[in-house]
């Protein structure tokens, strides 16, 4: 599967192309290669589409009961984000490690040509090396591909479950901070006590139609985790903001929310708008991603300017460059504040927070918002997926769809 065009409304029609099947043909099909997926993980990556728009729409169509397997997915990612965002420094020791680990693998020359035949695709094993080319031609695997995909990595191939995760972020079209390290870290057991997910001949078998069977190659038991089961607890999560209506605002935008015209501004009170480029904030990112997120950025800019009748800037460079790009907006806008939708954790935070704090010190002020759905769900991701799950419909209820 391929996604061609970056943009809200490409999102929107295969939005439109999937409702028939988001009742009982996805929770039938979901599992299997190439199955029935939805398709959206990189609109919704940048919330070129939103969770909330999505659901309404699949409600719509179909009774809960009946959508069910496809709303908890959706509600995956809103769990994955809202773990994060109370564990921040998970990500940041991910980072760390990659950095070790690649000083270290460099200077290996064995280690070093093993992670290289992984990443061509070249380790003899039919599957893996036919998902690898996928990834890196397509940007995409199905969802049951990649869990195959990082238990091959880290049981089979013995590679550092980090650097696969750094090898699907630099690739994916929808490569996203906190799915992607904290499936990675589910897969070798560091997620959830005593959870190790371990890929077998058999499932990838039925579930590919025969096309693989790699009986006899995969490996019966996972290794031992070197690193120590500890996950500090949540934090609380920091309050947002609401706009006080009336204030004239100037609204930055990144590639976690590309929809600002859904952020509850009333378009009168915009006194400009700024679209920040992150596109390559992630080291080492693959064209596929890095084209991706430039181009709907770019189609966002253009979209804004139409919705605002103003023109809307393209702010890329280093955290000097913005911040002086900002300052200037600022001024020719005469906004009494800046606001921006929640940077979750990831590139996009690094880059931006420097400078936002920047302008704070100057005494500018920020509004910090956040979307109902992450606001209704978010708090609710301090444990395991199932406490956030069995909310669900009561959170559904309350933000008012069907």
């Amino acid at each position: 599967m391929t996604y061609a065009v970056p943009s809200r409304e490409n999102g929107l029609r295969r939005l439109e192309e999937f409702l028939p099947l988001a009742g009982r043909d996805y929770a039938e099909l979901r599992n299997h290669v190439p199955g029935v997926v939805s398709g959206l993980s990189p609109y919704v990556r940048h919330r070129l589409l939103d969770e909330e728009e999505i659901t309404r729409a699949i409600l719509q169509r179909h009774s809960y009961e009946a959508a069910e397997k496809f709303l908890q997915e959706v509600c995956w990612r809103t769990y994955w984000k809202g773990w994060l965002e109370m564990r921040p420094k998970v990500w940041l020791h991910y980072l760390e490690d990659l950095r070790t680990l690649r000083g270290r693998w460099d200077a290996d020359s064995e280690t070093r040509n093993r992670l290289r035949a992984a990443e061509l695709g070249e380790t003899g094993l039919e599957c893996m090396d036919v998902w690898v080319k996928e990834l890196q031609e397509t940007g995409y695997l199905h969802n049951h591909v990649r869990m195959w995909f990082a238990s091959i990595w880290i049981h089979t191939l013995r590679l550092p479950w980090q650097l696969g995760a750094d090898f699907f972020m630099r690739h994916l079209l929808d490569g996203d901070p906190a799915s992607n390290t904290l499936s990675w870290r589910w897969v070798c057991g560091l997620q959830t006590k005593g959870k190790v997910y371990l890929a077998s001949a058999e499932n990838i078998e039925r579930y590919t139609g025969g096309r693989y069977a790699p009986h006899g190659l995969l490996a019966k038991e996972a290794p031992p985790m070197t690193e120590e089961l500890t996950i500090a607890p949540p934090q609380q999560l920091p309050r947002r903001d609401t706009h006080p209506t009336g204030e004239k605002t100037l609204v930055i935008v990144s590639e976690e929310d590309l929809t600002p015209e859904s952020w509850g501004i009333p378009r009168n009170d915009l006194a400009g708008i700024v679209v920040v480029d992150t596109a390559e904030a992630y080291p080492g990112i693959g064209k596929l991603p890095s084209t991706f997120k430039r181009e709907a950025l770019e189609g966002t800019v253009a979209l804004l300017e139409s919705y605002a009748q103003r023109p809307v800037a393209l702010l890329g460079g280093g955290q000097t460059e913005i911040t002086a790009g900002l300052r200037l907006h600022l001024r020719e806008s005469g906004a009494a504040s800046l606001s921006l939708m929640d940077l979750p954790v990831g590139p996009a935070r690094t880059h931006i927070e420097p400078v936002l704090s920047e302008l704070v010190r100057e005494g500018v002020a920020l509004r910090r918002l956040r979307r109902p759905w992450d606001e209704s769900f978010w708090p609710h991701a301090t444990h395991g997926f199932f406490k956030l799950k069995e909310r669900i419909p009561s959170v559904l209820k309350r933000l008012g769809l069907p």
